[in-house]
């Protein structure tokens, strides 16, 4: 009938193509009655196009609704169907409504949903696809594509399925990929389909698979980024949050007798690292076994060795799904991937996955890919790499069970070594002269770098020197704290300094080195001043310093013992012995010629005179300092001086507030703040900020104040002091 009334229109297809915008190809399979049953709008554009009215318009719009319904009733039922959603499915609420959005979108492409084995890809597609049924009323498909197998599913058998549940049978179907690919997307063209594609191996095995465009949408799941998969809207799936992960138990448990109570399922739900697999193995477990509870199932997760041993139920175990993914990597990977495991801290980057793998920097940025691509690993940012913490149980059984002890012990020898070096390399750049540079080792051509790469090893280097504690190895880990001393007045209130200083004081004592042992338990006293520690412990790291110090002949640690005791004795209000122990150790600083500790005795006096309420004595002590590390004969280092200059602009104007010149106060704390912020000396910032706030109201500058003290909240709570954040926070309101 169509043929009859386009050559009555002296029409040819493409002239009606373009009058109907329905394409020729459509058209010609109509007219040879491929296409029996059109979808309605389709035949209405038709007869707009060939002006058809009355009997003639409504026959064959007839015509074509009762082909929809011969193919309807014809298609083959179970091909391709939805597997059913799980009841107790919880949370993923803007992961659904992402997949609602982009299914729903005009002219959105496909939709891909990656991430590591356990994450429930499959079940947030299906629940999305169950969701959005109503939406593609021609139909809803789905189909594993068996990407983790060893022989994932063909692309030309993909296509066969999918076209054999639109309803064409096998004697319609071509013979190659490309020609089943064009009928395909052809047939989906005029469709408005969902079809789920999980699992998928490839970028090359999807391609043929995808919609061409108009209604029908896909979307994608796998393990592999499909980083080449072009014009896909990206969805990376993370483990559930805490609260989410708990109430997925709640559910999967809520027909047990007995209800668990919630700090047990809390625990679980944290051992399990928020993986819907894990999660429902334990629930799984839990529920078929009445008799146990789920605070003792968590004290059995709690053996790291045999957690994922415990996580299997029937045919579901976590190991095996991470072994489908370790399965795909190449065996040098696979080697980086295992010996990853022995890293000490929680990430790590390539530079020390290439000591770790036992490989270049290249074949590590290689095997990282990899395993970023399977979601082995999570990249962050910088360049940083960390495991989940379950998948990296898993490496440490496969470097178990498939490398010798002698091996691994090389390994984490290796790794240890590497550290200190690094972290001896790298603390070395903050000491007056570098003479603990190692010239073998690279990436660290500046302070600045040497900084960055401490914070963000910190986890590394830390546990390296712990292992090196334990093996005896007493002069690296000596090394190490000796290089930590000047960097750690860069990073305050780091929380670690305390184990630092005393591995490097037991190390020394085990060398009978005096000196240096001395030299440590004054940093120890240090770091009880900055964190605001116990003062009475300071003076007696102090005292025993000093007894070393006298015994090993070090005028150096003789005068780091009066310094720091006289700061423990001005925080203990004994200003007068304070004031006599920091100018004694500022006499030691001077004749010896140590211009940077002789700077701190003087900014230290200042403070202990300001305490005592001598505001001139103290505001000639630190224009003494200012001047110090103004002077370019000084000797002082341009690091050095750079960074006391910052302090000593903000404790002149401190001391000019207090002496009632406030114009000329908030002008030096205002530029102090400026040179603070640079040199990220947060604890004297925050300070700074809290007193120039304070002088701005009392200059009636109200709304200048307000905004001072709110940053000054923001930098207490960035150093950890939550007390003093909250007053300021109440000051700026």
């Amino acid at each position: 009938m169509l043929r009859r009334h386009r050559r009555a229109a002296r029409l040819t297809l493409e002239q009606l193509a373009e009058a109907s915008g329905v394409s020729a190809r459509t058209l010609s399979d109509m007219e040879r009655g491929r296409s029996k049953g059109p979808q309605h709008r389709t035949v209405t554009a038709l007869a707009d196009a060939l002006r058809l009215a009355g009997a003639e318009r409504e026959q064959l719009i007839e015509l074509a609704r009762e082909g929809r319904l011969r193919d309807h009733w014809a298609r083959p039922t179970g091909l391709c169907e939805l597997p059913r959603p799980v009841d107790d499915f919880t949370g993923r609420s803007a992961e659904l409504a992402w997949a609602a959005e982009v299914m729903r979108a005009g002219e959105a492409g496909p939709g891909l949903i990656t991430g590591s084995a356990g994450l429930g890809k499959s079940t947030l597609a299906i629940r999305a696809a169950h969701t959005l049924r109503p939406d593609f009323p021609d139909g809803v498909f789905f189909l594993d594509l068996f990407g983790m197998s060893a022989e994932p599913l063909p692309s030309d058998e993909a296509l066969g399925m999918l076209l054999r549940a639109l309803g064409l049978t096998d004697q319609q179907l071509p013979g190659g990929v490309g020609e089943r690919a064009s009928l395909y997307r052809s047939l989906l063209r005029e469709r408005r389909v969902l079809v789920v594609l999980d699992n998928a191996a490839s970028e090359e095995q999807v391609r043929p698979l995808l919609p061409g465009g108009g209604t029908a949408r896909a979307l994608v799941t796998g393990r592999r980024l499909l980083a080449g998969l072009e014009g896909v809207r990206r969805l990376s799936l993370g483990p559930l949050p805490p609260m989410e992960a708990t109430q997925l138990l709640t559910g999967i448990l809520k027909d047990r007798g007995t209800p668990d109570a919630d700090p047990a399922l809390w625990d679980l739900a944290q051992l399990c690292g928020g993986l819907p697999l894990a999660l429902r193995i334990a629930g799984n477990r839990l529920a078929s076994r009445p008799g146990w509870n789920a605070a003792d199932f968590a004290a059995r997760l709690t053996d790291e060795e045999r957690r994922l041993d415990q996580l299997s139920a029937g045919d579901l175990k976590i190991a095996t799904a991470f072994g489908l993914s370790y399965d795909q990597l190449a065996e040098d990977t696979r080697r980086v991937f295992r010996r990853l495991s022995l890293v000490p801290g929680r990430d790590f980057d390539a530079a020390l996955s290439s000591v770790a793998g036992g490989t270049s920097i290249a074949g590590a940025w290689d095997a990282l890919d990899e395993l970023v691509d399977l979601g082995l690993l999570q990249d962050g940012a910088s360049g940083r790499y960390r495991f989940h913490d379950l998948v990296l149980l898993f490496a440490r059984e496969r470097l178990r069970a498939e490398e010798p002890a002698a091996d691994r012990d090389a390994v984490v020898d290796a790794v240890t070594s590497w550290l200190l070096r690094m972290a001896t390399s790298a603390g070395s750049w903050f000491e007056p002269i570098h003479s603990h540079r190692d010239p073998e080792l690279t990436g660290l051509s500046t302070q600045e770098e040497a900084d960055r790469w401490l914070r963000a090893n910190v986890d590394n280097w830390l546990g390296a020197l712990r292992q090196a504690a334990d093996r005896g190895g007493h002069a690296a880990v000596l090394l190490l704290g000796m290089s930590m001393i000047r960097f750690a007045d860069r990073w305050m209130h780091a929380g670690h300094w305390p184990d630092v200083f005393t591995l490097g004081a037991k190390a020394a004592a085990a060398l009978g080195d005096l000196p240096r042992q001395a030299a440590h338990l004054n940093a120890l006293a240090a770091d009880q001043l900055v964190s605001g520690g116990d003062m009475e412990a300071a003076l007696r790291y102090t005292a025993q310093a000093m007894d070393l110090a006298v015994r090993g002949g070090s005028s150096e640690e003789i005068a780091s013992a009066h310094h720091f005791a006289a700061g423990a004795l001005r925080r203990l209000g004994r200003l007068d012995e304070a004031i006599e122990a920091q100018s004694r150790a500022a006499e030691i600083f001077k004749a010896d010629g140590d211009v940077e500790a002789y700077s701190h005795c003087l900014g230290s006096l200042g403070t202990c005179y300001r305490d005592a309420g001598q505001y001139p004595q103290a505001l000639e002590h630190y224009l003494a300092l200012w001047d110090l590390v103004n002077d370019d004969a000084s000797g002082l280092l341009p690091n050095a001086a750079a960074f006391t200059r910052s302090i000593a602009l903000a404790r002149i104007g401190e001391c000019l507030g207090l002496l009632g010149r406030r114009s000329e106060a908030i002008a030096r704390l205002t530029e102090a703040i400026v040179l603070l912020e640079e040199a990220q000396v947060l604890a004297v910032m925050a300070g700074a900020l809290q007193t120039l706030a304070s002088l701005l109201a009392e200059e009636g500058r109200a709304g200048e104040s307000r905004q001072t003290y709110a940053r000054a909240a923001e930098v207490f709570e960035a150093i950890g002091d939550s007390d003093a954040s909250d007053r300021c926070r109440d000051l700026a309101s």
